[in-house]
């Protein structure tokens, strides 16, 4: 880990915003150091700036141990510039219904608050050193159902999303104080493999009339940890056509 160039930590790297996320920062010549579930792509194991992809199911708490001992191994002391919290799971009930407060188990609410709220602040924590050695950038993907009643998105997301949302403002001011900035994005409407026809239906109430890309997320997600950011931090910023305006 000795060579110039910066390195950013992401989790839920196989697909869809991950992957684009990965994608951007490689090609803007960045060291990737990836976690999710499953293994990343054959034809992104030759990407010579994509160095380590280590599996792990960080909603579970030695899934998550194993991962920050990984990283810190591989980091071997030296700095962290950038952490993207992606990783992120949205349920549904046996009969494709969504996870709400009156149906679902109670277990499978608390596995959702595992890996979108509890993860995030556990790799914050366990990489602040790296992180303020790198005067770092932590940026969490939240979601515009974090802050409006969502068709598609269950409770147990919903509400999971909205407390990262508050996490990212009560860690902008706690790693300030070691020169790590902490700032969060929230797609609302993207094409990914999650979005069924069903999707099709919102685009009406999208002022900019249309879906968003992964790309997308992941300019925004690379230009909050850019040094023409360097004076922002607790901000969220709505990748979402305009949607979260209604």
């Amino acid at each position: 880990m000795s060579d110039s160039r910066k390195t950013v930590l992401l989790s839920g790297a196989s697909r869809g915003i991950g992957h684009a996320t990965v994608s951007r920062f490689s090609g803007e010549g960045w060291r990737v150091i990836t976690c999710s579930r499953e293994d990343i792509p054959e034809d992104c194991k030759r990407d010579p700036n994509w160095t380590h992809h280590i599996m792990a199911d960080i909603a579970e708490r030695t899934g998550l141990d194993h991962f920050i001992g990984e990283a810190n191994r591989i980091l071997d002391g030296g700095p962290l510039h950038a952490l993207v919290n992606n990783a992120a799971v949205s349920p549904k009930t046996p009969f494709k219904e969504r996870l709400g407060c009156l149906n679902g188990d109670m277990e499978e609410w608390r596995r959702v608050f595992e890996l979108n709220f509890f993860a995030p602040l556990g790799l914050a924590r366990g990489l602040a050193r790296s992180l303020r050695k790198g005067q770092g950038s932590i940026v969490n993907i939240t979601s515009i159902a974090g802050h409006a009643i969502h068709p598609f998105a269950g409770s147990a997301y919903s509400t999971s999303k909205a407390a990262l949302s508050a996490l990212t403002r009560e860690l902008a001011v706690e790693f300030a104080e070691l020169g790590v900035r902490v700032n969060a994005v929230a797609p609302g409407e993207i094409e990914t493999s999650m979005v069924g026809p069903e999707y099709e239906t919102l685009i009406p109430r999208i002022p900019m009339h249309r879906m968003g890309t992964p790309d997308e997320v992941a300019g925004a997600v690379f230009q909050l940890c850019s040094p023409d950011f360097g004076y922002v931090t607790g901000t969220e910023v709505f990748v979402t056509g305009g949607q979260h305006l209604y």
